[in-house]
């Protein structure tokens, strides 16, 4: 399932990172590989905000649907 659709408060382990590799390569810069756990904490006007690796990471929709958990 795309981390678009998590509910907030949440938390899932991301399974795999879809998209053309400079995609991939710019999810990965901000944490989201295969194995990390994230929490959703809010959705808002098509962005995603989630919790991965101590940070806050504000991210849109589009890319949230590459990131399958």
């Amino acid at each position: 399932m795309p981390l678009s659709f998590i509910e907030e408060g949440l938390k899932v382990r991301i399974q795999r990172v879809g998209g053309l590799e400079e995609t991939k390569q710019f999810l990965e810069k901000l944490g989201f590989v295969s194995g990390a756990d994230v929490e959703v904490i809010s959705r808002t006007g098509g962005n995603v905000i989630v919790n991965i690796k101590g940070s806050r990471v504000a991210i849109g929709k589009e890319m949230a649907n590459k990131i399958m958990v």
